[in-house]
């Protein structure tokens, strides 16, 4: 070992970040053992390689004693005396040694040991670049697809993208890039596993704020989202700032904006909807781009009751339910539908609500929707 060995270690520790301190030891820690493991095991061995000049000194140690019973690890007081006269039983003896062959037992193990640490830091660079962006958007390129499993290749890393986090109306092939979320990182001795997904609810916020200047800088903010992915997504959105109109801003110049993020969802339909403090305004809100005649708030259960035209009750429940599940979810308000004849057959106590609270029927409120049912 030199100093080129040294200088191709600071070369790895910019390169790689790995620490060039943390080798060494390793290396001083590796090429001990092998010593013991060439010459005798119960020798007490300590190597140094000088961080100037890249020389190795191994030392033993022995312990001074009347009568020796282990060669390896004793040395006779007679012996020792013969080196230096002062020392005494119980003392330690130094030798510094110099096995003619030690010297490629070391560069093996040094080898051995490089190769390793290079491999742990790689692994550990990956986990914690990837753990940082738990949460985040990436863009990544597919490189197979196994039994509906896809996997894809993000940087030096490999993330796995499950068929449970797919979406049922897209398709990729080899070599396609495509955006992703990322919802967990573990650490595993092959190096990160990175999960992925395209029907996480976080992948539509990742977009929003990407796409809108104005969400990305603070000035609107995303309250709720609530998405079935593939078919519909309702972000409900708040701006801080009276000048700027949160639902303007997300849809765009013609629908641009939200037009973009449309397109990198192969279609899926947004709603985009004005948060309000209020719930019944904001219950209303959510139910675009069905109209609401009236919203009666039981507190206490954190439930709506909402009267619609009879002409509204397809429209504000959705095919299926979706409209009002994903109302209910995005607001976080239990949600009951129903018209005026069937709140008046079912014996509803309208006046209650109305002493209760002068805003408890409202009418709808502002919301926009850049989509229709």
């Amino acid at each position: 070992m030199n100093k080129e060995f040294l200088e191709a270690l600071s070369e790895l520790e910019r390169e790689k970040n790995i620490s060039k301190d943390q080798i060494i030891e390793a290396v001083e820690d590796a090429i001990a053992k092998a010593y013991k493991k060439n010459y005798d095991e119960g020798q007490d061995v300590e190597v140094n390689v000088d961080r100037e000049t890249g020389e190795v000194s191994i030392r033993i140690s022995k312990e001074v004693v009347d009568e020796v019973t282990d060669e390896a690890t004793q040395v006779s007081l007679e012996t020792a005396r013969s080196y230096d006269d002062r020392y005494q039983v119980g003392d330690l003896v130094e030798y510094e040694i110099d096995p003619k062959d030690f010297g490629r037992i070391a560069a093996q193990s040094a080898k051995q040991v490089v190769v390793q640490q290079i491999r742990e830091a790689e692994r550990n660079n990956s986990y914690s670049q990837f753990a940082d962006k738990q949460g985040e958007l990436v863009t990544a390129k597919v490189e197979r697809i196994n039994n509906g499993t896809i996997f894809l290749s993000i940087g030096s890393s490999e993330g796995i993208l499950p068929v449970s986090e797919q979406v049922r109306t897209e398709s990729f092939k080899v070599n396609d890039r495509i955006k992703v979320y990322v919802m967990d990182v573990k650490r595993t001795p092959k190096g990160p596993q990175i999960f992925l997904s395209r029907s996480h609810p976080g992948l539509v916020r990742r977009l929003f704020e990407l796409e809108i200047p104005e969400i990305a800088d603070g000035t609107v903010e995303i309250k709720g989202i609530a998405r079935e992915a593939g078919s519909r997504t309702k972000i409900a959105v708040y701006s801080h700032d009276e000048n700027v109109d949160p639902v303007g801003a997300c849809v765009g110049s013609r629908g641009s904006r939200v037009q973009n993020i449309v397109d990198e969802l192969n279609g899926e339909k947004i709603d985009i909807i004005v948060w309000d403090e209020d719930p019944a305004i904001l219950i209303s809100n959510v139910l675009r781009p069905a109209t609401v005649d009236g919203v009666y708030i039981n507190e206490d259960e954190k439930m709506a009751t909402v009267e619609v035209p009879e002409q509204q009750l397809s429209l504000a429940i959705g095919r299926e339910g979706q409209n009002v599940r994903l109302a209910a979810r995005v607001s976080g308000w239990k949600i009951d539908i129903k018209s005026r004849a069937q709140l008046e057959a079912a014996g509803f106590d309208f006046d209650s609500y109305e002493e209760e609270d002068e805003s408890g029927s409202v009418e709808a409120a502002g919301a926009e929707s850049d989509t229709e049912e």
